[in-house]
């Protein structure tokens, strides 16, 4: 029994990850101010998890986050990232929170990433029964959000979503 519980364990941690950065990473504030692309164009599900994002803060009495494209440009270098690497991670996200830090005004910044959901629906459902992914998207501090989503060559799809607060 002990087995199956490490392995469902284990599962789950590789499917939904999160992290997050608040004033702490500021001491990554030595980055220069670098130009990002803000010009975005969403795929429908990645605008739809946008909207189901902000239809579920409405529902629970918080505050719409506003889309920003420079958040969903970051979110997709590490969406592509990972991909590449073919590794479900946070990897180097106290990098993607200083780019947002220096270039979005960001003084916190959380992720969420997920593989494998084949819907806007079935991605936020899995955030949603993540405790920790949950916080992210209820944190009332936030203000504005970006999302990416990409599938690999087995047409998987991966996600990376990120919150800042301005």
């Amino acid at each position: 029994m002990k087995p199956l519980f490490l392995s469902a364990v284990l599962c789950c941690s590789l499917l939904f990850s999160c992290s997050t950065a608040d004033e702490d990473v500021n001491l990554y504030s030595s980055a220069e101010t670098e130009t990002i692309s803000d010009v975005v164009s969403y795929s429908k599900i990645e605008t739809d998890i946008l909207n189901l994002v902000n239809d579920y803060r409405l529902k629970n009495n918080l505050a719409t986050l506003q889309t920003l494209n420079i958040i969903s440009t970051v979110a997709d270098e590490h969406t592509s990232y990972m991909i590449e690497t073919g590794d479900i991670s946070h990897a180097h996200f106290a990098d993607r929170a200083s780019k947002l830090m220096k270039n979005a005004g960001a003084k916190e910044v959380s992720e969420n990433v997920a593989y494998g959901f084949s819907t806007a629906e079935s991605a936020l459902k899995g955030w949603l029964n993540s405790d920790e992914h949950r916080k992210i998207i209820e944190n009332p501090n936030f203000t504005h959000f970006g999302i990416s989503s990409e599938s690999n060559d087995e047409g998987r799809n991966y996600f990376t979503q990120i919150f800042i607060k301005k």
